[in-house]
């Protein structure tokens, strides 16, 4: 089974930066597109930002010029660097990752994974 782990959430003034960290373990192959997403209280989980095993990012208009989305392979992590954070930016956000791992000594098996969530709240 694998479980994608987020940390580094928490409480931040408007104008500050967080870093979210998110480590898939368990018996992986390789992982493949890598993601985060959140949700705001009230509303539906949207994209904030996902990239590819080559390095292809895509990113939501609202966060494009301040948050940065990064990837190491060797550690199965993915990273969101959050600069200049709003109040709008107040959050549970979740890592998403698809993952290969053995079905049988013969075959393999891609998966997406979803971790428990990091909270995010932009305040003064």
């Amino acid at each position: 089974q694998v479980q994608p782990v987020e940390s580094g959430g928490g409480l931040v003034q408007p104008g500050g930066s967080l870093r979210l960290s998110c480590v898939a373990s368990g018996s992986i192959i390789n992982t493949n597109d890598m993601g985060w997403y959140r949700q705001a209280p009230r509303e539906q989980r949207e994209l904030v930002a996902t990239i590819t095993r080559g390095g292809t990012i895509n990113c939501a208009e609202s966060v494009k010029v301040r948050f940065a989305i990064s990837r190491d392979d060797d550690k199965n992590t993915v990273y969101l660097q959050m600069n200049s954070l709003k109040p709008e930016d107040t959050a549970v956000y979740y890592c998403n990752a698809a993952v290969v791992t053995p079905r049988s000594i013969y075959d393999y098996v891609q998966n997406d994974y979803w971790g428990q969530g990091t909270q995010v709240t932009v305040s003064s």
